[in-house]
């Protein structure tokens, strides 16, 4: 891997962009998600949250680096913003299950969302008040925030994975799911509605 890590600061993202790291499971399923919204201009896979420099994805899944799996999002906030990039984080995963999404089980699947700024972790904690309030799931939700110390991008072969493997069964059951019922409840905000 020859990306460095980042801290989340974006010293080479152009000033009108914000990230948002998010960890929902299966880092495949929420990038296939997260590159259909419009406003978002690119979703790294990649590793956050661990005590280990540059982890390897074999390491990762072995739940010895403590990683979880995560997205970095970059976005432009004039098209969508931080809640609605949260919002749709809500939808595509269950955030009351602990280290797991469905089949898929480990501390490298745990829900989470690493703050970039102050503004973040609130709006982050803000949405999670509000969707215990209204109770819509009948077990509590587990999903960390803390602020990012380091961002790893995933290995080349893991960008655009849905994408690139349409055959695979993980993407036909899985991801494909997911992804139905985000253009779906997201219509509006996809970049091309015309593709769903």
């Amino acid at each position: 891997m020859t990306n460095p890590a980042t801290d989340g600061a974006g010293a080479d993202r152009p000033q009108d962009l914000e990230a948002a790291t998010l960890a929902g499971g299966c880092f495949w399923c929420l990038e296939a998600v997260y590159e259909l919204l419009r406003g978002v201009r690119s979703v790294t896979s990649g590793y956050a949250g661990g005590h280990v420099e540059n982890p390897s994805y074999e390491a990762v899944c072995a739940g010895v680096t403590g990683h979880a799996e995560v997205v970095q999002v970059e976005f432009d906030p004039q098209e969508i913003s931080f809640r609605d990039l949260i919002d749709v984080f809500f939808t595509i995963h269950d955030p009351t299950t602990l280290n797991r999404q469905g089949h898929d089980v480990g501390t490298q699947y745990r829900s989470a969302i690493y703050t970039h700024s102050q503004e973040q972790q609130e709006a982050a904690r803000e949405v999670i008040r509000d969707l215990t309030t209204k109770g819509l799931w009948s077990d509590p939700i587990v999903t960390e925030v803390e602020p990012l110390v380091a961002f790893y991008p995933a290995e080349d072969y893991h960008a655009e994975y849905y994408r690139r493997n349409p055959g695979n069964p993980y993407c036909g059951i899985v991801i494909a799911p997911k992804v139905a019922k985000a253009r779906s409840k997201f219509f509006e905000r996809l970049k091309d509605p015309s593709r769903v």
